[in-house]
């Protein structure tokens, strides 16, 4: 004899299994073969996006270019940079638009698979061999949108690097790309096994190592002034913590920007810009 409860107990079970299951958005099947080939994993390729960063992608020859993922729109004005990079396209209906990167990111239709850029060694990218070379270091500067922007002033000041410890940096991806809004490809971005040792070379090419800190006496305007002239080095430290005690005794002189204000804290991409434009003014008087 069949009970109520197994008669509902039935019911449920029946209605459960007869439910149609919620459909998922299926990967493209390139978009699977990419994510299981050991090769991709080896190469460490990254996925660049939005229409500033790809088209700066596409139009660099210096760039390895695997897969442009892109719906019709984004095509239509990516159209003259796809067709001399001549990179393998896939044109998605927007309303199907898969792409491997987060999901809070606004990639406006676009996205290109590639492969970080190798700009060289510190001693080959800041060899002095002129003397207004100015060099950026990042000690422990790890947010992607002020490390993008930082890029963006590096190149906006004629720097010849921007150089920042591998363990604590920002790795080469689509955010910094895109926050960089296409420094990425022209601003040399170096990550040095070790910063002290990076300081050090510097100063061995003839670079005059000026950190940034707050706690100093000097401001940085009056500070240029007695830096004999040759190459210049900038080092700023992240935000709350600063410049390592290390770092900061390897500096050959520290100085800091001056507030007057109530509100004495600059964010570092704004402190670095600043930074940036004063040493590049000196570099100038000498020039």
């Amino acid at each position: 004899m069949i009970t109520v409860y197994q008669k509902i107990n039935r019911r449920m079970t029946y209605d459960i299994h007869e439910r149609s299951p919620v459909k998922k958005n299926k990967k493209p099947e390139w978009v699977i073969k990419k994510e299981k080939d050991p090769e991709n994993k080896l190469n460490n390729h990254v996925w660049l996006f939005g229409l500033h960063a790809v088209r700066d992608a596409l139009d660099n020859p210096n760039r390895i270019k695997y897969t442009l993922m892109v719906t019709p729109n984004a095509q239509t004005k990516l159209t003259a940079s796809i067709e001399s990079s001549g990179v393998q396209t896939k044109i998605v209906d927007p309303r199907k638009f898969f792409s491997p990167i987060d999901k809070q990111s606004v990639h406006q239709g676009a996205v290109l698979e590639v492969c970080p850029l190798n700009w060289g060694s510190l001693s080959e990218v800041c060899a002095p061999k002129d003397k207004d070379k100015l060099v950026l270091l990042l000690d422990r500067v790890t947010d992607p949108h002020n490390v993008g922007a930082i890029l963006r002033s590096a190149e906006v000041f004629g720097a010849t690097a921007v150089v920042t410890p591998a363990r604590y940096s920002v790795p080469e991806t689509g955010s910094l790309a895109k926050s960089a809004s296409g420094s990425l490809e022209r601003q040399p971005y170096l990550r040095v096994p070790n910063l002290a040792r990076a300081i050090a070379s510097l100063k061995q090419m003839g670079y005059f190592c000026i950190g940034l800190d707050g706690k100093s006496s000097i401001d940085i305007v009056d500070g240029l002034t007695d830096v004999p002239p040759g190459p210049i080095a900038l080092i700023v430290g992240s935000e709350g913590p600063g410049l390592r005690e290390l770092t900061l005794k390897n500096c050959d002189s520290v100085v800091k920007i001056s507030s007057y204000g109530t509100f004495g804290s600059l964010n570092v991409s704004n402190a670095a810009a600043i930074a940036l434009s004063a040493a590049r003014c000196q570099l100038n008087k000498w020039s």
